[in-house]
């Protein structure tokens, strides 16, 4: 009788790497949001200090990759590394994939395949390894896009938040089939539009020569500054927000089966968290040439 498969075990982090992922995503939130509360005289609410965050993010970014990589999950898991030789080369291949998806659709009315691949990446190998992958697969397309700019750390932030919210969606062991997938899509498309909203914020406060009803005006009350954000935000962007989040329901439906039993097929096989043992084999026969000792391979 054949043993059922194993279950596909997500990427799992250790305290470090918790800290550095709610560390960064709190900067990230102030980043976002500190035009919103900056008093007008305060000399914070001007575009020209706004280089000098977005440079600060970058830094915390590769924080969070380093931490990953070196930190190690708790003792049940083995004591295994959460980023180990085989999850580098995933994430290597995950990310590459993103990349060459999102210049298929870009400026193309908000059309980004790339969203899906994100969200179902993050679904089966964990929030932790998903930002990361988010944040790698962002930049790798910058640079093959050529949209290198003082944006680029905001669009790593929240691509690796929508691939982090993606890992903590409920059910990942029990939840398959259909229900999984209409799960994922609606996830997918609340992702793509909150994507565009928050990339909004990034920008609006530094675009000058707008109507006055969806224009930024620092040291105004919060209220009335999150109103003619979210008209500049109907006014602006959802038409690329829409079509983004269709394309991403679209491809989760049609693709997300196949793709889902390969990434767990993959992940299997990776077996992320098996510890490694070595133990001396028999001797050999007089004259045999296989050496004396042979690494036990990880157990399944």
């Amino acid at each position: 009788m054949t043993a059922p498969p194993r279950p596909a075990r997500a990427v799992r982090l250790g305290p470090r790497s918790v800290a550095a992922l709610v560390l960064v995503s709190a900067v990230g939130v102030m980043a976002f949001g500190w035009p919103l509360l900056a008093d007008s005289a305060s000399g914070l609410a001007h575009s020209q200090d706004a280089p000098w965050l977005f440079a600060a993010l970058l830094p915390l970014l590769l924080a969070v990759a380093v931490a990953t990589v070196a930190d190690k999950p708790p003792a049940d898991a083995g004591g295994t590394p959460s980023l180990d030789a085989k999850a580098i080369a995933m994430l290597g291949v995950l990310a590459a994939a993103g990349a060459a998806l999102r210049p298929l659709g870009a400026g193309t009315a908000g059309i980004e395949p790339m969203f899906f691949l994100m969200v179902l990446a993050g679904r089966v190998l964990g929030p932790g390894f998903g930002f990361v992958l988010g944040s790698v697969a962002m930049f790798a397309s910058a640079l093959l896009t050529g949209g290198v700019g003082p944006w680029l750390p905001f669009q790593m932030l929240s691509m690796g938040w929508v691939s982090m919210g993606a890992g903590l969606l409920p059910g990942p062991d029990l939840l398959r089939g259909r229900r999984e997938l209409a799960l994922l899509a609606a996830y997918g498309a609340l992702a793509a539009v909150l994507y565009g909203l928050v990339m909004n914020l990034q920008g609006w406060p530094y675009i000058a020569g707008l109507a006055s009803g969806v224009s930024f005006v620092p040291g105004d009350p919060l209220h009335d500054n999150l109103a003619r954000y979210l008209a500049y935000c109907l006014a602006t962007s959802l038409g690329w927000d829409l079509p983004r989040a269709l394309v991403t329901v679209v491809l989760t439906a049609t693709l997300g089966g196949p793709v889902l039993k390969a990434l767990r097929r993959a992940t299997r096989r990776a077996a992320f968290e098996a510890p490694v043992s070595f133990a001396p084999g028999t001797p050999p026969a007089a004259g045999a040439t296989e050496p004396a000792g042979r690494a036990a391979t990880a157990a399944e």
